[in-house]
């Protein structure tokens, strides 16, 4: 049964940073924890113990430009027609705190239907994000939110958790960005982390480019952004070959897909050039190495004794990791990397679960249902002793 805001009959009021306002109710029904994996395309929540979120939002957000002036071209939002619409997390980096507060009050309470004073919010953090946003975040939730306790957990480690295991190499490629960050006994190599900020958005905007450069007359039609992520979840995969399959127009494999306005939609290349700028960002026009470059790099920088562990343990996660091929791509190309600079003795195992789109969810649900961890929680009573500093000791 899920806790509902309606029906109390004892009420008091609570009020957030950004004036509006709650009923406060009962205790909550015996559930531990909220989970929330924040990012930046979609936000997942739900309950510790649960095997799946109850909800999966648009991390972004309509709001009127007379209610929040905003610059043209200002980070995280755009204008259009009197409206911006608000992108509080961009590349994984939280860039528009009073959005992102919208987008909490969004879930907890008109999602979750939970009162936020009374449930402690396990909340995931990108592996690059600066240690301030720590900060920030413990500020929202304690002042704004008034959540009785806080944790927060890098995306990385939940991903290993999701599988069981605090020790490997966690490979994360969502919507705003990917990560290659090494996890041993639970604690990250920061200076071995390697981002990349090509990830599933920009692939929706390639895949649109490759359209309409093979049919112009696109340009014509409606194409919205969920027919291109539709275009783009059932159509494209990574192909084993790319320049092979790029120059051999046999090996090309065309799929039509209908539109909801009736159109129809042809794919040959464009179904596995689509997903290639993961593996080749030059393709975009861009310097930094791909991502098996970058997740190989990753176990180069760690201690020479541990490589061989993490290598065996390389947890996939994130929406952009289920096109078909992108496993068997990766492990190859991660192998041959190894070969390549003297590594012959690494032989990378690839962890590919299906449920891999929402693998940090998952991890947090498990991690904050275990009666172990029900000590790492940074309480109300500590932020209001130590403030929002006492995150880096106790989240470190």
């Amino acid at each position: 049964m899920r806790p509902s805001l309606c029906g109390q009959s004892r009420a008091g009021k609570v009020t957030s940073a950004s004036g509006s306002r709650r009923v406060r109710g009962p205790p909550s029904l015996g559930r531990i924890a909220v989970v929330v994996d924040q990012g930046s395309g979609f936000t997942k929540a739900g309950f510790a113990g649960e095997h799946q979120p109850r909800l999966v939002l648009k991390s972004s957000s309509l709001v009127p430009s007379w209610d929040r002036p905003v610059l043209p071209g200002a980070p995280g939002c755009e204008l259009a027609g009197g409206v911006a619409r608000a992108h509080p997390i961009k590349h994984g980096v939280v860039v528009d705190w009073e959005a992102l507060e919208g987008l909490w009050e969004r879930l907890l309470v008109g999602g979750l239907q939970v009162y936020p004073e009374q449930w402690p919010v396990l909340v995931s953090d990108s592996p690059s994000a600066p240690p301030s946003n720590r900060e920030r975040v413990a500020e929202l939730l304690f002042e704004a939110l008034a959540v009785p306790a806080c944790h927060m957990a890098s995306t990385a480690l939940l991903a290993l958790c999701s599988t069981g295991t605090f020790s490997g190499l966690a490979v994360e490629a969502g919507a705003g960005v990917c990560h290659a960050t090494p996890i041993y006994a639970g604690h990250s190599w920061h200076k071995a982390t390697f981002r990349l900020d090509v990830a599933g958005t920009t692939l929706s905007r390639y895949l649109r480019d490759l359209l309409v450069a093979a049919c112009p007359n696109l340009l014509q039609q409606s194409l919205p952004r969920k027919a291109i992520t539709q275009l783009k979840k059932h159509c494209c995969y990574v192909s084993l070959d790319f320049e092979g399959d790029l120059h051999n127009p046999a090996r090309h494999h065309p799929a039509s897909f209908c539109l909801r306005n009736g159109c129809s939609v042809c794919l040959s290349s464009e179904r596995f050039r689509c997903p290639e700028p993961i593996f080749q960002p030059g393709l975009l026009g861009q310097a930094e190495p791909g991502l098996p470059t970058l997740a190989f790099q990753a176990l180069q920088r760690v201690p020479a004794p541990l490589r061989r562990r993490l290598a065996d343990t390389v947890v996939l996660a994130g929406g952009s990791t289920l096109f078909p091929g992108f496993t068997e791509r990766l492990e190859m190309e991660l192998e041959a990397q190894c070969l390549r600079h003297g590594y012959g003795a690494l032989k990378p195992h690839l962890v590919a679960k299906p449920g891999r789109g929402t693998a940090v969810w998952t991890g947090g649900s498990m991690v904050a249902s275990l009666r172990s961890f029900q000590c790492h929680w940074m309480t109300r009573t500590m932020y209001q002793e130590c403030g929002s500093r006492l995150v880096h000791e106790v989240f470190n």
